[in-house]
């Protein structure tokens, strides 16, 4: 009986065993030590209470099994002392064959604590008795843990090939869990190398498994799919994606994956310029670590937070303005001395650590804290090999600010140079407009100081070529075309199908949040299937100051180039053959008149109002215009007495002004552009020859179909898409190398989610997502629609929205609304703007001339011109 009892016994501590296996794979430590404990109380050992007696080693190692078990599930939730006392007591009952399972154990928990060098020699040890054993299982587990501690050194080349060992031993053993790990392990060496789309599609298949597999893993995926954003400056995205492991890890009581994703989250925040919010997370990160005794990750968080205060950029003793986020707590600002003490001493401990990234960042901020101090070091450190790409830029970064402080201007704008470089290096990598544009970010701090340094002596042109090379990079790519993958086409022809109810109902008087939600999910399902596009190589080489001046001479035009450098908004005019510089005013007032300048436009366009709020908003208008036109005067006086019309390059919030309303420039031929080169491309691409002229009407618009029957008179031999005719698939078979394409329809600039601004066309949305399943692009395009010609801009004024997509494209022209315009004008000024194109008339003159007299005209003329 005894023996039978026994049996079963030990039959139930084996399930139970087998289960906390399970919810440890899961990312549940506490259900699993529950378990545990129930398994060792019935062996007599409740709660562990014998472990620390000195017994001898059991033949089967089952109760070395449980402790070395419950061990891991400890630790996992924060104990790491207990979970070393375990692995102690684990390794005195183990018999020789279960030794290697307790120094895995012991290299994860090592691993965990951030200690690398430690971790790797228990799994070195583990591995050969593991292998000779025909473990597989546990094999695979040892090289997956062995590939992190590459990974965390930057071995890529050894962290690869262990984790690919581990995915062939884990397929081999039918174990799904730890092939899905080690499959995620081989993303984040994609990532180390740079490759974000690559790391990025791995991911997305990872995913998949883990929700089939190992659901509790997909918080700790989501992190370095947040990682992988911030690599191509994607913070707020990146931000979203682990506020939501956060939480699973809170739930989770991961405590040091929480903490981890807290650090990260402090990186959004730094990157983001919410400096105090960076130093609060980091601090509560570090927290945590000290908790659990993670010593490695304890001085990554003190490292976050001494670059978050050499980042405040005050005085010392004062708080930062504007750097204090909600529920966040204000402190002292640290002074320069402090912080490059303090990173200098944390550059050794991480190099006695074997930490090489960090200890190099650690020794860059100490340099940069130095020379903020007005105390720059006579010597820049040595580099490392092989470390990333935040750590080369940075270096970069303080190297110019080193050559800047010692005088030695010419080195400081090569150090820039090579900067900016290595950002469009990594930009060729990449094929959604949304990581080519987002990637500009990283090397804001880089263009800035090149500006600076351009702006403190130089000439004029050397400004000039400086604002180029720092502005709207993006547009030198050309967009893959977007895949037809079954997923992404399945989420567009959904949400085309909501976009079409939501419109219906609005158009009723009813709102359904629920079906606005799906929208958005169905949108990020899109963009994220986009980011996953590799590269396609450089599409524009950069353009000279000469070049620009020859094409302006050629069209009898001046450039008026833009810039917002330390809040201070500034003018370069090319004109006859020179440049000249001006220094204007603060640049926030400019940009505030400007959004109150649209608000306007919008509150007037298409309302029946009382006649005193008309006389309030109409005078609002004009004072806007003023104070825009006041501040740019003198650039703009210069360029009109030198040329019959202008070519404009805005900067961040202006790129929101229409501009053919200020006084100035009314009735002047007007070309706005993101960019110099931009405008010179666009000027070279001749339109398609054996593209036909397409007209398309939109459904509910009054005018719609009335305006197009006008147009068809103009362009006879044009192919009209109106009523049912009117649908996504006709009129982007249409637009593809159309000559010239006009649409008559509703619009919305989508300020929340870019690509998915769209035409409203009779059987949904036309969104700027669908621009990229074009093969050729149409050679001009006129957007007859309610402000589809706004943009998001991005640091280095990076353009996104439905106007920019068509430039991206390669389109020459596009004539579009930067605010609401009233149907009977947008009718006037189309007809008049479509006769004078077919009369030879360029497209800025045309619509200059179609547009004097018309108030409530916002149309402006982008690319070409």
């Amino acid at each position: 009986m005894r023996d039978s009892g026994f049996a079963a016994i030990r039959e139930q501590v084996e399930h139970l065993h087998k289960l906390s296996v399970e919810a440890t794979d899961n990312g549940r430590p506490a259900q699993a030590g529950r378990r545990l404990r129930r398994a060792l109380a019935l062996l007599g050992h409740a709660d562990g209470d014998r472990a620390d007696r000195a017994e001898p080693a059991e033949p089967d190692g089952l109760l070395a099994r449980l402790l070395t078990s419950l061990a891991h599930a400890e630790a996992e939730q924060g104990h790491t002392g207990l979970g070393m006392e375990l692995l102690d007591a684990a390794r005195r009952r183990a018999p020789p064959h279960e030794l290697a399972i307790v120094h895995a154990q012991r290299g994860l928990l090592h691993l965990r604590l951030g200690a690398g060098a430690e971790a790797l020699a228990e799994l070195d040890v583990a591995a050969p008795l593991l292998a000779a054993a025909g473990e597989r299982v546990e094999l695979s587990r040892v090289l997956l843990n062995r590939s992190v501690i590459h990974l965390m050194a930057g071995r890529v080349r050894q962290a690869r090939d262990d984790a690919r060992r581990s995915a062939q031993l884990a397929h081999a053993a039918g174990h799904r869990v730890l092939a899905a790990k080690a499959l995620h392990n081989d993303g984040y060496c994609d990532l180390l190398l740079g490759d974000v789309p690559a790391a990025l599609r791995v991911f997305a298949r990872v995913e998949g498994l883990y929700q089939d597999v190992n659901p509790g893993f997909l918080p700790v995926l989501a992190v370095d799919r947040a990682r992988a954003l911030l690599a191509v400056g994607l913070t707020d995205e990146a931000g979203r994606t682990l506020d939501g492991a956060i939480d699973g890890f809170r739930r989770q009581r991961l405590m040091q994956d929480y903490a981890e994703a807290q650090l990260a989250r402090a990186q959004c925040a730094l990157d983001a310029g919410r400096h105090a919010e960076a130093r609060d997370r980091a601090r509560r990160a570090e927290t945590y670590f000290r908790r659990r005794g993670s010593t490695a990750w304890a001085l990554r968080a003190v490292l976050m937070r001494l670059r978050a205060d050499l980042a405040r950029g005050a005085a010392p003793g004062t708080v930062a303005p504007g750097t204090v986020a909600p529920g966040a707590v204000a402190s002292r600002v640290v002074a320069p001395g402090v912080v490059a003490r303090r990173a200098g001493d944390l550059a050794e401990r991480f190099a006695a650590l074997g930490m090489r990234d960090d200890a190099e960042m650690a020794r860059l901020v100490a340099v940069r804290a130095l020379i903020a101090g007005g105390r720059p070091p006579s010597a820049f450190p040595e580099s490392g090999r092989n470390v990333s790409l935040e750590v080369r830029l940075m270096r970069h970064l303080a190297g110019a600010e080193l050559a800047g402080a010692s005088g030695q201007r010419g080195l400081a704008l090569r150090r820039v140079r090579d900067g900016l470089a290595l950002i469009h290096s990594h930009r060729g990598r990449l094929g959604s407009l949304d990581l080519l544009t987002g990637v500009a970010a990283l090397g804001a701090d880089l263009a800035g100081h090149g500006l600076r340094a351009a702006l403190d002596g130089g000439p004029p042109r050397q400004v000039f070529a400086w604002s180029e090379r720092c502005r709207a990079q993006a547009f030198r790519f050309r967009p893959p075309q977007a895949p037809e993958d079954g997923r992404t086409a399945e989420a567009l022809a959904e949400l085309r199908q909501l976009a079409q109810q939501m419109h219906a109902d609005e158009a009723a008087g009813r709102r359904d949040p629920a079906l606005r939600r799906r929208c958005l999910e169905l949108e990020q399902v899109i963009r994220e299937r986009g980011w996953q596009l590799p590269g396609v190589g450089e599409r524009l080489a950069p353009a000279s100051a000469s070049a620009v001046e020859s094409a302006l001479a050629e069209d009898d035009l001046a450039l008026v180039s833009l810039l917002n450098v330390d809040g201070g908004l500034l003018a370069l005019v090319l004109v006859r053959g020179r440049c000249h510089l001006h220094r204007l005013t603060a640049y926030e007032p400019v940009a505030e008149a400007a959004r109150r300048l649209a608000g306007d436009l919008n509150a007037q366009a298409g309302r029946n109002l009382r006649p005193a709020l008309k006389a309030v908003i109409e005078a609002s208008v004009q004072r806007q215009l003023a104070v825009i036109g006041d501040a740019l005067a003198a650039p703009l006086r210069q360029a009109l007495d030198g040329a019959r019309g202008i070519v404009l390059i805005p900067t961040m919030g202006l790129s929101a002004v229409p501009w053919g309303l200020l006084p100035h420039l009314r009735g002047r031929p007007l070309a706005v552009a993101p960019s110099a080169l931009v405008w010179l491309a666009a000027r070279g691409s001749a339109a398609p020859d054996d593209g036909s002229p397409v007209l398309v009407a939109g459904p509910d618009l009054e005018h719609a179909e009335r305006e197009v029957e006008r147009l068809g008179d103009v362009h006879p031999k044009a192919r009209r898409l109106t009523g049912e005719q009117a649908t996504v698939t006709a009129t982007l078979e249409a637009l593809d190398g159309a000559s010239i394409a006009h649409f008559a329809a509703h619009g919305h600039h989508e300020r929340e989610n870019v690509f998915f601004s769209r035409l409203v066309l009779a059987d949904g949305p036309l969104m700027a997502y669908d621009l990229q399943r074009l093969g050729r692009a149409p050679g001009h395009v006129v957007l007859s629609a309610c402000d589809v010609g706004q943009a998001v801009v991005r640091a280095g004024d990076e353009l996104l929205g439905f106007t920019a997509a068509l430039l991206y494209l390669g389109t020459s022209t596009v004539i579009s609304s930067l605010t609401r315009v009233p149907d009977q004008v947008a009718e006037r000024v189309m007809t008049a703007y479509h006769q004078a194109v077919a009369e030879g008339a360029r497209p800025a003159d045309a619509l200059a001339t179609a547009s004097l007299g018309e108030p409530a005209a916002t149309f402006v003329c982008f690319g070409a011109g």
